[in-house]
């Protein structure tokens, strides 16, 4: 039967098709990945672009609003290099398509041929033998027979052979495709696109189809990790999704190349999608966010993925979480990975400590008249964070925040249930900032000194019951503005210029443990506490952080020094998701006894 045009129902339903061929085919397209890094991810960001079009977009009468309802649901959802390029494809097809009722096949070569020069915008650096080469000589082909075939039926199976063709030629284009004797993943991604098309075209089946929307494969359901020495010049992978007005991608993408590599840039004047290799996120997503609001956000650490799969400092993997405050080379020193708090400042989200420094933090939270807000992890994300782990490590150790805070504990409990017994051990700190940092610090000595689980869940009590920390506050404004007390009790202690010391008490709550009506008092009182608690045995270390208070951090240093004997392990800066609370100046001492 011969198709001589599409409308927007066809349009839609064969994208369906085609993203359900490299859905089917991602397991493959995830073993011959190995450029731009052979990390084994191509198939998955693929399909879970696809599963983004499937779950999103929705089917008009015309072609061109079709077409324009699946390349921003590709936007939103594409993942990793390949995904960005393939949802540029389609933005440039939303864009050069006619708004017509039915597409001819003259009008779908016009426009094929040049939504692939969308493609190749996408990024700084165009490399051949990539998907970037195959959509091209499959564009041209299909734009050089459109004038004198009118049949879609007789058109698509045609431009299969060129797309093909160009396939099988990428290792001669690409030289570490051939050293590894495979095609393109991405660029065998979009074959595989192309080929669901064209096989619903010519004899495709709505109720299939109706059947792979509703049951959509959890291709999320074990996202690969960076695990390949290849492309470690740059730390952090970082994914992001802007919306605003306006928008410019070719700006944002001179912006981003400027903080690293490996830059992608796809979308529209009002939806961005951004890809970028850096190692410094937090000063990239601090110039971005001027640009609109950044409603979805990951950075994936490559280097303690990598050392994940191949230098382990041992066979238990430790995590915590951002709200863990040690120094970052203590933490890279120890392995430790970290699971980032998500910081809401206006309209922009960010990850805490990852794309969002304290010193910018604070200076933001000075100046603002918005006050932050903070919310933990997805599920989704702990559940990754444990697959990867459990996968490289005998066995996985948890430290968190206290329950009596947040939900994270519950979180990652909830996580661990789904492995067997002692393969993920998830302990409640009770505590927060540079006191779980001192827990998780005491942790690692251990695991480095070869206790193993069963030592660690036997010692863990004990270090929860011996650990304390006091929080010299120096207003309770932020408090008052994040709602954690009420107006009127804000004002009375600004009037009567009450200083709080804040403290946790044996559940994890915090609790009022003193205060006075000057800083200085304020001091004397925590030091005199520090000090009794300290006679009543031997202390094993102490930390100190701070918010923007450097030098009454190191005050506090000094006279304690001089009260215990002993330098303390660290002075750092709070981390943002606990400065959203306590505010600029306050200053927290930590101490866990022997």
């Amino acid at each position: 039967m011969k198709i001589r045009y599409i409308n927007g129902n066809r349009l839609f339903h064969a994208v369906l098709a085609g993203g359900n061929a490299v859905i089917e085919d991602r397991d493959y397209l995830n073993k011959i990945n190995v450029f731009p890094v052979p990390d084994a991810d191509t198939g998955t960001n693929l399909a879970s672009t696809m599963r983004a079009i499937a779950e999103k977009a929705k089917a008009f009468p015309s072609v061109q609003p079709t077409m324009e309802s699946i390349a921003d649901a590709a936007i939103a959802g594409a993942r990793g290099n390949s995904g960005l390029i393939f949802a540029q494809f389609l933005y440039g097809l939303s864009r050069e398509m006619r708004d017509d009722i039915q597409l001819t096949t003259r009008a779908f070569g016009e426009s094929v041929r040049k939504a692939a020069r969308h493609a190749y915008k996408a990024m700084l650096k165009p490399v051949e033998g990539t998907m970037l080469t195959v959509i091209k000589e499959w564009a041209d082909d299909v734009y050089d027979h459109c004038m004198h075939i009118s049949d879609f039926s007789e058109l698509l199976p045609r431009s299969l052979k060129a797309a093909e063709e160009s396939l099988r030629r990428t290792p001669e284009k690409l030289a570490v495709l051939a050293r590894a004797g495979v095609v393109d993943a991405g660029a065998r991604g979009f074959f595989d696109f192309i080929q669901g098309v064209a096989d619903f075209i010519g004899r495709g089946n709505l109720r299939a189809l109706a059947r792979f929307r509703k049951a959509i494969p959890d291709v999320d359901a074990a996202v690969p990790a960076h695990t390949s020495a290849e492309g470690l010049e740059q730390r952090w992978c970082a994914e992001a999704l802007i919306a605003g007005e306006n928008l410019d991608p070719d700006v944002i993408r001179n912006v981003a190349a400027s903080f690293g590599e490996s830059v992608i840039v796809a979308g529209s004047g009002t939806r961005v999608r951004i890809h970028c290799h850096t190692d410094r996120p937090a000063e990239m997503f601090y110039k971005i966010k001027d640009f609109g609001s950044v409603i979805d956000i990951k950075a994936d650490d490559m280097l303690r993925q990598y050392e994940a799969a191949h230098q382990r400092l041992g066979d238990i993997a430790l995590v915590t979480d951002s709200s863990c405050d040690l120094p970052q080379d203590v933490l890279d020193a120890h392995q430790v990975h970290v699971i980032p708090y998500h910081v809401v400042f206006g309209e922009s989200l960010f990850l805490d400590k990852v794309t969002l420094t304290p010193e910018k933090f604070y200076e933001m939270l000075e100046t603002s008249p918005v006050m932050p807000k903070s919310s933990q992890p997805t599920p989704k994300a702990v559940q990754d964070m444990l697959s990867f782990l459990t996968t490289h490590y005998a066995s996985v150790v948890v430290w968190t925040i206290s329950e009596k805070l947040s939900g994270l504990n519950a979180m990652f409990q909830t996580a661990a249930g789904e492995y067997p017994p002692g393969k993920v051990s998830v302990f409640n700190s009770r505590q927060l900032s540079a006191s779980l940092g001192l827990i998780v610090l005491r942790t690692a000595e251990a695991l480095r000194g070869g206790a193993s689980t069963a030592e660690i869940e036997a010692a863990a009590p004990d270090w929860v019951k011996k650990t304390r920390i006091w929080v010299d506050v120096r207003t309770l404004e932020y408090m008052v503005r994040g709602g954690r007390v009420s107006p009127l009790k804000g004002l009375l202690a600004k009037v009567l210029n009450i200083k709080p010391i804040v403290t946790l008490d044996a559940e994890g709550k915090a609790a009022a443990a003193g205060k006075s009506f000057s800083r200085s008092g304020n001091m004397k009182k925590i030091v005199s506490l520090i000090g009794r608690e300290a006679d009543r045995g031997k202390v094993w270390k102490y930390g100190l952080v701070h918010a923007r208070s450097r030098d009454r951090a190191e005050e506090y240093a000094s006279r304690l020094r001089g009260r215990l004997g002993r330098e303390p392990a660290y002075i750092v800066d709070i981390s943002p998701v606990i400065g959203v609370h306590n505010g600029i100046g306050a200053v927290g001492i930590a101490m866990m006894m022997k």
